[in-house]
């Protein structure tokens, strides 16, 4: 979502503010912006995506939900105008990229609550020294010679807006096991769009490459940041994405 932040109305516009938001609303809903089905943001990203308060953000859902094209449960508020229905897309499995292709590989994963390292804090927008969220996973193969490893950090966005997340504070001891395979999931249905950036560097030899992924939501917030380092003599680092046609 683009952000917009509304225009003094035209001499013939008398609706009041709340109108105005509802009908930049309505058509961010019909271009498809946000699809149908899938969770509006919330009042305040709304209020700051428009740059109005949330009681105007409020007023304008009101006038959506009384012409039936928002509706709202315990979930939030949800675009419900008629379109093709939003398609699952192929889940990334988080950490993309770090469990290794042999199927015998044994990998563990492991949660914290501690102060990410300084570049992650930097890259979250993290005050020195304050900790945060931090997963690290490990894969390695039988005979030793692929390894890989994972860190990941965490920002407070990420944890405000996802709850299966924030549930992981209280079980990051660094010692119970956390697979978080579906953390993407998690956030596409907390209502996030991820942007994925990767950048790969050689560490020390050419057997060993480092991904550095930051990932923001549609509004430019950073999500999470996660440094893999691949140590492997002949084993390829795949990527693999999946695009719907289109029509």
């Amino acid at each position: 979502m683009a952000r917009t932040t509304p225009l003094d109305p035209p001499p013939d516009d008398d609706r009041p503010l709340y109108g105005r938001i509802a009908a930049l609303l309505l058509d961010e809903l019909r271009d498809g912006t946000i699809p149908p089905g899938e969770r509006l943001p919330g009042e305040r990203h709304l209020a700051a995506h428009f740059g109005v308060s949330r009681e105007t953000v409020r007023q304008a859902l009101e006038v959506l939900r009384r012409s039936g094209v928002v509706a709202t449960d315990r979930r939030g508020s949800h675009a419900t105008l008629p379109g093709r229905p939003v398609e699952a897309p192929e889940s990334l499995t988080f950490p993309v990229g770090a469990r290794s292709a042999d199927p015998c590989a044994v990998d563990r994963a492991t949660v914290t609550w501690e102060p990410p390292p300084p570049e992650h804090a930097q890259a979250l927008g993290l005050a020195p020294y304050r900790p945060t969220l931090m997963h690290r996973y490990l894969s390695v193969t039988p005979d030793g010679r692929s390894l890989r490893t994972a860190v990941t950090s965490f920002s407070p966005v990420a944890l405000a807006e996802v709850a299966e997340l924030a549930r992981y504070r209280d079980r990051a001891d660094g010692a119970t096991p956390a697979q978080l395979r579906r953390a993407y999931d998690w956030m596409r249905k907390a209502g996030l769009s991820l942007h994925h950036r990767d950048a790969i560097t050689q560490v020390g030899d050419a057997s060993s490459v480092r991904v550095t992924r930051r990932v923001h939501d549609q509004f430019a917030r950073p999500l999470e940041i996660t440094d893999l380092v691949v140590d492997a003599e002949r084993a390829a680092l795949v990527y693999e994405f999946t695009l719907p046609a289109a029509g």
